[in-house]
């Protein structure tokens, strides 16, 4: 029999709370998404930060999920070139979204815009070490 591991709502809050404390010891104010391991919105946090951000911190979200990496690999796959991943539907090749994985299952994801990518990146690397 298979047995899915799924992330609760205790999960995402420890993720959160992580990313928030990276992101208020910088002085950082971000959009904080976090999404199953379908895609599927579970929590979304904005603090004082332009409204483009939303969607932008849902996609790298759904990025990580989808493509099981963070979207620094995608980021730094077209700088270095390989422009045809832009063309990839649901692609958003910009650093801050990672992947939640826990015993080697993917189950769900955070994305975070706001900032520089690079430091979207950070914030989103302390959610994902919590989990």
């Amino acid at each position: 029999m298979y047995s899915k591991q799924i992330m609760g709502l205790d999960d995402v809050k420890r993720v959160v709370k992580a990313a928030e404390a990276e992101a208020q010891k910088n002085g950082w104010n971000v959009v904080i998404a976090v999404v199953d391991d379908g895609g599927h919105l579970m929590y979304l946090q904005r603090e004082k930060v332009q409204l483009g951000s939303i969607e932008v911190a849902i996609t790298k979200a759904k990025v990580a999920v989808m493509f099981r990496r963070p979207t620094k690999f995608w980021e730094q796959t077209v700088a270095d070139g390989r422009a045809g991943y832009l063309a990839m539907p649901g692609m958003l090749p910009i650093e801050g979204g990672a992947p939640l994985e826990h015993d080697g299952e993917i189950l769900g994801a955070i994305g975070i815009s706001g900032v520089k990518s690079f430091e979207d990146g950070i914030i989103a690397a302390a959610g994902a070490a919590a989990f």
